[in-house]
């Protein structure tokens, strides 16, 4: 990938759909990944929107979820204008399009992931992402609509171009991608539940979101997600080994 995907989460209407396809267009991108778009795919509306503009929809993919939309991504950066509780760096679109470019100049596939027109993202999606990016504007009217946010960081990687770093080998290894990290959240939480971590049960969404964000944030190669999962599982089975010579003291006291 030569250029970030754009990724569109529970989109509602086609035309903007369509305009936000003319803007990739424009601004030289072609990756577009809907998460399930409100009236289903095709749409007929979406291609007179984008006015000629057909290659993003041609290309389009849709998937179920943010998870599974990003999977095989190793930076995706969340947009939105709303405070959200995770500990993520914050960046305005021309940061977003510097960090963007130096991890395609190292060979990683990235993304730039939009909410929904009307509820934006969900704080369990934002928390797979590895940045916020968010358009500095004027808070007393900071409501814009998806075609004009996918237009605002379009323009911003287009225009950097110019800044972009040189090809370079990559001194290490990759991070993972967000399969591989799906993964390991999803070996990590079962562990954490079966050991009671998760308590009170009501704190569980925001525990899990606040794991997430750590490990997301630490750009673990897939060598490091193996050996975490290693880990995960060797503390699991001395739990059970633990509690098996609990048991036989219970039984036998005098043993």
């Amino acid at each position: 990938m030569d250029a970030p995907a754009v990724i569109l989460d529970r989109p509602q209407l086609a035309e903007n759909i369509g305009s936000a396809a003319r803007i990739m267009a424009n601004f030289g991108l072609t990756d577009l990944r809907l998460v399930s778009p409100r009236d289903g795919w095709p749409q007929e509306r979406a291609w007179a929107t984008a006015s000629g503009a057909n290659w993003p929809l041609d290309g389009a993919r849709v998937f179920d979820t943010v998870a599974d939309a990003i999977a095989d991504l190793k930076v995706v950066l969340a947009t939105t204008a709303r405070p959200r509780e995770t500990n993520l760096p914050v960046e305005t679109p021309r940061q977003a399009s510097a960090r963007l470019r130096a991890a395609i100049a190292d060979g990683l596939a990235c993304g730039l992931l939009f909410g929904a027109e009307r509820a934006g993202l969900e704080t369990q999606d934002i928390a797979l992402c590895q940045g916020i990016v968010t358009i500095p504007i004027d808070p007393k009217f900071h409501s814009l609509n998806l075609a004009q946010a996918v237009a605002i960081n379009g323009y911003e990687w287009w225009t950097g171009r110019a800044d972009a770093p040189p090809d370079k080998f990559r001194e290490g290894p990759p991070p993972a991608d967000q399969a591989s990290m799906m993964g390991l959240y999803g070996h990590l939480e079962d562990e954490l539940e079966a050991a009671g971590f998760f308590f009170p049960p009501e704190n569980k969404p925001s525990m899990v979101r606040n794991l997430r964000v750590a490990l997301g944030r630490a750009g673990f190669t897939d060598q490091e997600v193996r050996t975490l999962r290693g880990v995960v599982t060797a503390l699991s089975k001395g739990r059970g080994k633990v509690l098996e010579r609990l048991a036989r003291k219970k039984a036998d006291p005098s043993g």
